[in-house]
């Protein structure tokens, strides 16, 4: 029972994965893409965790922890990019 319920949740989140996956290459505007890639994170995230309960095993604790970080630090980098147009900033010496 449970095994379907959990391969129902990962088609449905496939099928999420492919709508944020047009919405980060169709979207209308650049925070709307920052949104979708922000979204396409969590979205692996949850799907890793799905496959992690489905083979009753927890080795995929590091995988959530460091696409997680990961995606954290490219939503960021890409805001600083539109917001500045340089994601870091170095000081110009005289």
């Amino acid at each position: 029972m449970i095994n379907g319920i959990l391969f129902c949740s990962l088609i449905l989140l496939n099928l999420s994965i492919l709508a944020t996956i047009y919405r980060l290459i169709k979207g209308p505007s650049a925070p709307d893409r920052i949104q979708a890639l922000d979204v396409l994170g969590i979205h692996l995230i949850s799907g890793v965790a799905i496959f992690s309960v489905l083979l009753r095993n927890t080795a995929f604790f590091e995988v959530i922890l460091l696409i997680g970080i990961l995606s954290f630090i490219g939503t960021i980098a890409y805001a600083r990019y539109i917001e500045r147009g340089v994601v870091i900033e170095r000081k110009q010496s005289d």
